[in-house]
């Protein structure tokens, strides 16, 4: 083997090494992107269930709320209308009243 030969061969194998280099930075920034990508993509879906968590607990209060408007409304409501009742069986007698204490001035 002459020496021509051997310097050939030191420069195909340097050209392989720098080839094997080349190709392994590039695995290496493909494997960055794609965890970058994947991590991006953790992050988005997490906020999106953050989001949507929050709008069914807020879907749950207010309509645990409003349960709790209706009811009292209901109650008022009955209130309002044995008021009403009351007064209105109760007028004669307060007209009644009213009428005799002119009277007997």
């Amino acid at each position: 083997m002459g020496m021509s030969e051997v310097l050939r061969s030191i420069k195909s194998a340097e050209q392989g090494a720098e080839k094997r280099l080349a190709e392994a930075q590039e695995e290496a920034t493909k494997i960055v992107s794609d965890a970058r990508r994947k991590s991006s993509e953790m992050v988005q879906n997490a906020a999106d269930e953050t989001v949507a968590m929050t709008q069914k607990i807020l879907d749950e209060a207010r309509n645990k709320a409003q349960g709790e408007a209706d009811q009292v409304k209901a109650t008022g409501a009955g209130e309002v209308s044995n008021i009403e009742t009351n007064s209105a069986s109760n007028q004669d007698a307060a007209v009644k009243m009213v009428v005799d204490a002119l009277s007997s001035e």
